[in-house]
Formats: structure tokens, C-alpha cells, sequence
């Protein structure tokens, strides 16, 4: 089997239209993707289209800064799954994060996954910006508020997904949470180093390049 099962098909773009996201849509149902990621406004466009298809449908929630207000998260994240989404991918309060105030940061993944009802939830940490200690603790923390996956990247920052950053985050997790590798994957050969460190899901707009 190939790694199609393992790929978000992403679409964040500010520009990304509604023909754009319906291509996406389009080429997830034709390649058995996991699931299209995109921002939560089109939520109720890409849950129609997957209809019966297998492929869920992802949003991301905080984005790309996880700078908002803990109940305009959690917020944004109940209305998109009430829109139809299965899958959140959620930015962490990184400021938070570096200020070393844990309880806030797990307080506020607690309560995207809570309003998520179920829905899986993915936990951008935004690796770049992180030192190695604030990347474990960052997984530590998800992992505490229930997250599903801890995910590497927004790919709006400056940089994306290593594959020393996957290992860390995998043997931080271990087998507690999902790993997502997401960020400037571009070949077949980036998908496969992310694999190989312990991803079990890979963010990518070019998912058709990947396989």
C-alpha cells in the first residue's frame, strides 16, 4: 500500500478559492487521501463534496498564529465541526508556551478538543519557533489535554517539518498520540524521511506529487 491513506491534502491559501478547493476534493476522492485540510470558512463546501467518500474532512482552528483568545478557539472549533468537520488541527499558544506557562497552554488545547466533541484534534506546535525543551514539553502538554496528534508545523512560519523534529516529537509521544509532519514536504523523498523518523500523517498541498 502506499502512503495516500497517511496525506491531508491542505489548501490554506488566503487566495484559494471555491474552484480550488473543489479540485482538492476532487483529487482526494480519486486517491483514497486521509482527508482535506482546509480553513474553516470552507468547512461546509468540502464536507459536501467528501460526502460518502471516505476522506474526512480537516480544518485548522487558531490559525497560523494560536494567538487568539482560548474561548475564540475553542469557539471556532465547535462551529466547524457542527459545519461538518472530522478533524481539527489546532495552533498552540506558543508565546504562552515560551513564557513557560504550562497550564495555560494544556488549558487551551483541553479546550479546543472539548468543544472538537470527539471530533480528532491535531496540535500544531510550530517546531521553527520552538528550542528542543519547549518542543517536548509542548507534546507533553497535548498529550495531557487529550489530543490526538501532536502536528510539526503550520508551514506559515519560518520554516516547516524536519525529520529530527518527527523523532523527537515521536519519542516524545510515543505511542500516546499520532505524529503530523507538515511543511515544506515537497518530494516523495521529504514524505518518506517523515515516515521513516514516525509520522503517521503528512500535511501537504501537493499530496499527488507525494504518491
Amino acid at each position: 500500500m502506499g502512503i495516500e491513506h497517511m496525506i491531508d491534502h491542505t489548501m490554506l491559501k488566503a487566495d484559494a478559492g471555491k474552484d480550488t478547493i473543489i479540485r482538492y476534493c476532487n483529487e482526494a476522492r480519486e486517491h483514497k487521501f486521509a482527508s482535506v485540510c482546509v480553513n474553516t470558512c470552507f468547512v461546509p463546501l468540502v464536507a459536501e463534496q467528501l460526502k460518502g467518500s471516505g476522506v474526512k474532512t480537516c480544518c485548522v482552528v487558531g490559525f497560523p498564529l494560536g494567538a487568539m483568545l482560548t474561548s475564540a478557539k475553542a469557539f471556532e472549533a465547535s462551529e466547524a465541526v457542527k459545519a461538518g468537520a472530522d478533524e481539527v488541527d489546532m495552533v498552540i499558544n506558543i508565546s504562552a508556551l515560551k513564557d513557560g506557562d504550562d497550564a495555560f497552554v494544556e488549558e487551551d488545547i483541553r479546550a479546543v478538543v472539548k468543544a472538537s466533541g470527539g471530533a480528532v484534534v491535531k496540535v500544531i506546535i510550530e517546531t521553527c519557533l520552538l528550542t528542543d525543551e519547549e518542543k517536548v514539553r509542548a507534546c507533553q502538554l497535548a498529550v495531557k489535554a487529550g489530543a490526538d496528534f501532536v502536528k510539526t508545523s503550520t508551514g506559515f512560519s519560518t520554516g516547516g517539518a524536519t525529520a529530527a523534529d518527527v523523532a523527537l516529537m515521536r519519542k516524545t509521544v510515543g505511542g500516546k498520540a499520532g505524529v503530523k509532519a507538515s511543511g515544506g514536504i515537497r518530494t516523495p523523498e521529504d514524505a518518506a524521511a517523515m515516515i521513516e523518523a514516525g509520522a503517521d500523517r503528512i500535511g501537504a498541498g501537493n499530496g499527488i506529487v507525494l504518491i
